[in-house]
Formats: structure tokens, C-alpha cells, sequence
């Protein structure tokens, strides 16, 4: 059984790295406390009450991302339709999209789940990526989002400007093949990696490219820790607008599932539209900020994509990674009466048995909090 903090002990002994330490300094160096004791002190009494004072973050360094003033096209007061037509069903359709263009993907007969992917038209290997996406915007994002690539870029690709009927899901995978065989039996049935594959063949993408999708028009929740999938109740007019704030390959496909309540048990067309933007959409975006941990092929240890399968051992490898090694350091933080008391009731003596290792965990817990708050 663990004893109550001592009121008289001056000092907690708290266990700390050297990020961990850099980031209370920071916070002390923009003005969120005049020394780290207080920094601590406030964020106890904070915790304590449950009223959190927004943080800022500091020594932020990001620049703004002038993604405008790349736009190859002049800007125009409305828009401008390039190009139209019909995504039948269990297709799909490979499209460039160039920054400040809009892409429409509208429901002819409703209820038709739609899985989107797109690709930085000039590096591959820059793709929209569900998690850092999942991540800032929830399992189910809608208009005013924007859709991210993956590490080590992340960096926003898409904008989504309109979203008629906000049925959206960034939790499930795409369908496949032997999804259809395993389940239901099928050896042949439509479906969205293999639909996604065959669109992007068309600019040179194998299957191997294919990655998890944006599905517009698929309603889903989390019930007991599983995603769950419901019917949908989009209908004939609606649709989702996509502003592109890079050049994009868009891929979007018709999902191919008729024997689940993703697209109410049927496979319909949809009407693809791709517009110059007007100047009122572009200002719709909302400010982008750009940062150097967005890293490109040029920033990479190693910029060159394998074209062997095979993988052998680098021989001339020598680790370099980022702040290693981690080393802890203890910092004496000197504590009033009252943040004894308060941090004797918020000890988590389930998880922690020193009073350092569960102060550590009230303080971060904190920053987080009043930082997003």
C-alpha cells in the first residue's frame, strides 16, 4: 500500500529526458510560467480543477505554405467545367487534378459509396494517408477537412470544400478479393483494391501502389471497440467537392460491395466533374502552414526507390537516429503545500509508485490538454 505524499518534503524527484525537459523549458521561455517549479505547480492545479488555460506551442516554426502562388492557371472570379462524365459501376478512373482545380463526385441514383485515393502527380510516392488524417479529423471527416499524405511528408493534398450529406469514413480498408472469396465465396467479385489497381495501371501504378482509401458515401461508428458499417442515406444530387492544393493523380472508384450495407446492397454510376476553381473557392481554404519536418526525396538518407524485391543488408549501415540516444536526467521540482495535496489525490497509484513518475504524468497529460484546449 502506497503512503500519502509527506506535506513536508520540500521536493519531488522527477525523471525526465532530454525532450521532455526541452519542451517544459519552451513552455517557461514563451511565458506559461516563470520557472519550471511553477509551470509544474499550475498544471496540478489545473488538473486538479479541471479548468485548463490554453497553451501555445512553443518555438513553432512553421512558415506559411503559399500554395496559391504556384497555381498554373490564372485565378477567376467563377468556375470553369474541363471535363465530365460517368463512372459506371465496379469502375473506377485515374485524374489529373492540378492545384486549384476542383473535383465533384456526385451521386446519380444515391446511396453509392465512392473510395478515393491520389497521389502527388509528381512523386508517387507522396499518397493520401488515412492515419494522419483519421488522426486531425476524426473517423469521419467532411467539409472544411483536408486530406494529408503520409509520413515523412505530411502535407495537405486535398481540401474538402463541400460535403452535401457528411456520410464519410476513414477507419475501414479497401475491399478485396479475398475478402469476397473468404466470406462469401465468391472467385470473382468487384471490389475496391482490385477496381483501384486497374484505374491507376493506367499511369504506370501496380497493385503494390494501391493504399487505404477516403470513403465518401459510407456511413460508419465504432461500437465496443470494432467499426461497424451501416446502410446510408445519400441521395441523387448529392456529392462532395475536392480543391486540390497540389497537382494530384485522383483515383476514385465505384466500391464494388453489393452483398454488404456499404452502398445499401447495390453498385450505381456517378457523375465526375472537374472544375477551374473561382477565386471564392480558393479562398475558402483555410490558411497552411509548411514546416521543415515535411521532408521530400532530397531531405531523405536514402532518396532512391528499390527496383529489386529481394532485400539484402546494407553493409555500410551506420544508425542515425533522431535525438539518440534517450537519456533520463532528474530534475528536483520544489512544490508548495497545497500542489502536495492536490497531487496526492491525482496519483494514479494503479500505474506509478513514485511520486516523481506520476507528477511527470500529471504535467504532460496537462500540456496536452491545455494545448488542444
Amino acid at each position: 500500500m502506497h503512503s500519502a505524499l509527506q506535506s513536508t518534503s520540500p521536493t519531488v524527484t522527477v525523471s525526465l529526458n532530454q525532450q521532455q525537459r526541452a519542451l517544459l523549458t519552451r513552455s517557461v521561455a514563451v511565458g506559461e510560467a516563470p520557472s519550471i517549479d511553477l509551470l509544474v505547480r499550475r498544471a496540478v492545479a489545473e488538473t486538479s480543477s479541471g479548468e485548463f488555460s490554453t497553451l501555445t506551442v512553443p518555438s513553432v516554426s512553421g512558415r506559411p505554405f503559399e500554395w496559391r502562388s504556384r497555381l498554373s492557371a490564372t485565378e477567376r472570379s467563377t468556375r470553369l467545367l474541363l471535363d465530365e462524365f460517368v463512372l459506371r459501376p465496379g469502375t473506377g478512373k485515374a485524374i489529373e487534378v492540378a492545384a486549384g482545380e476542383v473535383l465533384r463526385i456526385e451521386q446519380i441514383a444515391g446511396a453509392q459509396c465512392v473510395d478515393f485515393n491520389c497521389f502527388n502527380l509528381h512523386d508517387y510516392r507522396e499518397f493520401f494517408h488515412t492515419g494522419r488524417t483519421r488522426t486531425l479529423h476524426g473517423i469521419n471527416p467532411g467539409a472544411g477537412d483536408f486530406l494529408w499524405s503520409s509520413p515523412p511528408r505530411e502535407r495537405a493534398m486535398m481540401y474538402l470544400l463541400t460535403d452535401t450529406a457528411h456520410c464519410n469514413d476513414v477507419v475501414f480498408p479497401r475491399c478485396s478479393a479475398n475478402l469476397y472469396e473468404t466470406v462469401y465465396g465468391y472467385a470473382a467479385h468487384t471490389n475496391c483494391a482490385d477496381i483501384q489497381a486497374e484505374a491507376q495501371r493506367e499511369y504506370g501504378l501496380t497493385p503494390d501502389d494501391v493504399h487505404d482509401s477516403f470513403n465518401f458515401f459510407m456511413s460508419t461508428e465504432v461500437v465496443d471497440g470494432l467499426p461497424r458499417i451501416g446502410r446510408q442515406a445519400s441521395v441523387a444530387g448529392d456529392y462532395v467537392e475536392l480543391l486540390a492544393v497540389m497537382d494530384v493523380l485522383a483515383v476514385p472508384n465505384v466500391c464494388g460491395a453489393d452483398v454488404m450495407k456499404t452502398s445499401n446492397f447495390a453498385i450505381k454510376p456517378l457523375k465526375i466533374q472537374r472544375f477551374q476553381a473561382s477565386s471564392a473557392d480558393l479562398d475558402a481554404v483555410p490558411e497552411l502552414l509548411a514546416y521543415d519536418t515535411q521532408r521530400t526525396p532530397a531531405q531523405f538518407r536514402q532518396p532512391n526507390i528499390r527496383l529489386d524485391r529481394e532485400l539484402a543488408r546494407d553493409e555500410s549501415y551506420v544508425p542515425a537516429f533522431t535525438n539518440d540516444p534517450i537519456v533520463y536526467d532528474e530534475l528536483q521540482v520544489i512544490l508548495d503545500e497545497e500542489t502536495h495535496r492536490r497531487l496526492d489525490t491525482l496519483w494514479r497509484r494503479d500505474l506509478y509508485l513514485t511520486a516523481g513518475d506520476a507528477l511527470r504524468d500529471v504535467v504532460f497529460a496537462w500540456w496536452a490538454t491545455a494545448h488542444s484546449a
